[in-house]
C-alpha cells in the first residue's frame, strides 16, 4: 500500500515564530541605513538652503527686532517685536506697498493678456509660422537691464525718441510707474507666450473639432473650451508674474532711480536703498513685510484661482 503524502499545514502567525529572531533586527538596521543614505543625498541641498535661505531669514528677523546704533563700535540692542510692528505700520511700508501694488496692476494683467493673444495668433498651421513664434518668444532671452535700456532710449524725456510723451518727467509721477511697468511687460512677454503656446499645443485637435460641430464660434470656443484647458498654465503664470512684480527693482533703478518725487519707490527699492538713507533695522523690517506679503498673495491667489482651474485626465 502506497503511503500518500501528507499536506503540510501551518497555523496563522507561525511564520513569524519560525522566522529567525535576528531577521527583524536586520530589517530595522537596513531601514536605518537606507534612511541615513537618503539624508546624506539631501545634505548638499539642505546645506544650500541653510546658507542662502534659512540663515538670511534669521538675520532679517534678528535685525528687525534690534535697534542698530549709528555708531559702528556699539552693538545692536534688543527692542522686541514692537519695532517690527511699527515698521509694518509706518509710511515707508505703506507707500512702498502702494507703489508695488500699482506696478503689479500695470504689468501683470497686461502682460498676461498680450501673451495669451500672441500665443493664440501663433497657434496656427501656416507656412513660416515658426518665424513669428521665434520673434514673439525672443524677449525671453533679454535681461532686465537690456529691456530697461531699450525703454530708456525710447521714453527718456531728454534723450529719448518719444520726448513729447514725457512719461519719466517730474510732472507725471503716475505715468512714470506705467512706463517702468511697460518694460517689465515686454521683458516677460516671451515667457508668457512660450508657456501658453505649449499649453495650446497640448490640447487635442478632436476637442476643437467637436466644438465646431456643436456650433461653437471662435470666441465661444476660446472662452468655453480653450481657456479651461489651459487654466493650469494661466494659474502658474499669474503666480509667477505677481511675485516677479513684487520683486521689481532693476528696471526702476535704471529708468527712474525711484523718482520722480519717490513715485516709483517700490518695497524692494526701499529695501535695497541705493541712496543709503534708511537704517538697517528699518530695511530688515520692510524685508520681513515683503516676505509675508509675497507668501500671502501667492497663497490667496492659488486658493482662489485653483477653484476655477481644470486639470484634464
Amino acid at each position: 500500500m502506497t503511503d500518500l503524502p501528507i499536506a503540510e499545514t501551518s497555523l496563522p502567525g507561525t511564520d513569524a515564530i519560525d522566522a529567525p529572531l535576528g531577521s527583524s533586527t536586520r530589517s530595522a538596521g537596513r531601514r536605518f541605513k537606507d534612511a541615513l543614505l537618503g539624508y546624506l543625498f539631501l545634505l548638499p541641498a539642505l546645506a544650500a538652503f541653510a546658507a542662502f535661505a534659512y540663515y538670511p531669514l534669521y538675520r532679517l528677523i534678528y535685525d528687525s527686532v534690534h535697534h542698530q546704533s549709528r555708531f559702528l563700535n556699539r552693538p545692536p540692542t534688543y527692542v522686541g517685536f514692537a519695532q517690527l510692528w511699527d515698521t509694518l505700520r509706518s509710511s515707508e511700508f505703506t507707500s512702498g506697498l502702494g507703489h508695488s501694488a500699482l506696478f503689479m496692476l500695470y504689468s501683470v494683467p497686461l502682460g498676461l493678456v498680450l501673451g495669451v493673444l500672441l500665443a493664440v495668433a501663433a497657434h496656427r498651421r501656416l507656412r513660416g509660422i515658426k518665424i513669428y513664434q521665434a520673434i514673439f518668444s525672443s524677449t525671453i532671452a533679454s535681461s532686465v537691464a537690456v529691456a530697461s535700456v531699450i525703454f530708456f532710449t525710447l521714453v527718456n524725456p531728454v534723450v529719448g525718441y518719444f520726448k513729447d510723451v514725457s512719461w519719466l518727467s517730474l510732472d507725471s509721477p503716475t505715468s512714470a510707474m506705467f512706463s517702468v511697468s511697460l518694460s517689465s511687460v515686454w521683458q516677460n512677454l516671451g515667457l508668457t507666450f512660450i508657456i501658453v503656446l505649449a499649453a495650446l499645443q497640448a490640447i487635442p485637435d478632436d476637442v476643437d473639432e467637436a466644438a465646431m460641430l456643436d456650433g461653437f464660434g471662435p470666441v465661444r470656443r476660446f472662452f468655453r473650451i480653450t481657456v479651461p484647458l489651459i487654466s493650469p498654465a494661466l494659474l502658474f503664470l499669474a503666480i509667477v508674474l505677481v511675485i516677479s512684480a513684487l520683486q521689481a527693482y532693476a528696471q526702476i533703478e535704471m529708468l527712474t532711480g525711484g523718482g520722480p518725487a519717490g513715485a516709483t519707490e517700490t518695497l524692494l527699492f526701499k529695501i535695497a536703498d541705493p541712496n543709503g538713507i534708511r537704517a538697517l533695522d528699518l530695511r530688515a523690517g520692510l524685508s520681513i513685510g515683503l516676505f509675508l506679503l509675497t507668501g500671502a498673495v501667492a497663497l490667496v491667489q492659488y486658493s482662489l484661482l485653483s477653484r476655477r482651474v481644470h486639470y484634464g485626465d
